[in-house]
């Protein structure tokens, strides 16, 4: 059985629209220790693990011209490579679902992992979100949500500079990093990143091992307030925002889902999603949604 690295990576993992980009923001404010908030656009915590250079670079090939299967295939040997031979610290973003390859090994290899935290959103908001994102109907997101074979750069006749990531359902992309077996890891919702800022942060710091005073961890948190995020979209357009999308820090807020869903839309997440978000805290064992609410969700 393979054993964390304390040397190895640190990953971010979140299915897309959970909060990874704040969670970096934080991270990037707190290394800083300034009291102004770092530029968004320049926010150097780590590559994202699907970095078509990244990881071309530790495999010391070109890959343009492998399928994406051969890539995934190769891609946990440039995972151990990187883990020894990084260097610093850095806090890697990652949203592919947490898979095996056809030799039943996993994609990210425990034994190049020195820890991993896994952000989980409501998927109720995360549909609102994800629609924004991909610039498609809410429907259409839940439809992705609920969809086992939903990933992103999947085109064979494009090279894209990310590589293929498979995403999975909603379900099956928490439930695959929360069950991955001898992965350190913790799992911090974003719900509790909004509503409990100060245990929540401290607990992301204390476990990526970046030593803080509570006075730099307050500085990092209000640096990285939804509302300073977005006056400095406004002011420069977020370099890792789809093209097509007007805004990548959107609302932020906890509950949108009762100003945006229909009861049909909060019916269907429901009952394709049940057994995590029973499991996470999202709904009761009744299928009704829990008061995770935001003041600003009810007031809008």
């Amino acid at each position: 059985m393979e054993t964390p690295n304390n040397n190895g990576l640190f990953w971010l993992a979140s299915y897309p629209k959970s909060g990874n980009t704040w969670t970096r923001t934080f991270i990037a404010n707190l290394l800083s220790d300034s009291e102004q908030p770092v530029d968004i656009n320049a926010l150097q915590t780590g590559a994202i693990a699907s970095s078509r250079e990244w990881v071309s670079t530790a495999l010391g090939i070109d890959i343009d011209e492998l399928s994406h299967d051969e890539v995934d295939q190769m891609r946990p040997a440039a995972y151990r490579w990187l883990a020894d031979n990084a260097g610093d610290d850095a806090y890697h973003k990652i949203h592919d679902a947490y898979t095996y390859l056809s030799d039943n090994q996993p994609l990210i290899p425990v034994d190049a992992t020195r820890g991993a935290l896994v952000i989980v959103r409501n998927p109720l908001d995360v549909a609102i979100s994800l629609a924004n994102h991909n610039q498609c109907s809410i429907d259409n997101a839940i439809e992705s949500l609920a969809n086992p074979t939903y990933g992103f750069c999947r085109g064979k006749k494009r090279i894209y500079n990310q590589l293929r990531q498979q995403l999975l359902s909603w379900s099956e992309h928490t439930r695959s990093w929360l069950s991955a077996p001898s992965l350190n890891r913790l799992m911090v919702r974003y719900e509790d990143m909004q509503q409990q800022p100060e245990k929540t942060f401290r607990a992301i710091a204390d476990f990526l091992d970046i030593a803080a005073t509570d006075q730099q961890l307050a500085t990092a948190i209000n640096n990285s307030q939804m509302k300073k995020l977005q006056a400095q979209e406004a002011e420069s357009r977020f370099k890792e925002a789809p093209a097509n999308t007007q805004r990548f820090f959107r609302k932020g807020i906890v509950g949108d889902w009762q100003n945006s869903l229909t009861d049909q839309q909060v019916a269907r997440i429901i009952d394709d999603h049940f057994d995590v978000m029973l499991e996470l805290g999202y709904i009761d064992s009744a299928g009704n949604p829990t008061s995770l609410i935001d003041a600003e969700a009810t007031a809008a």
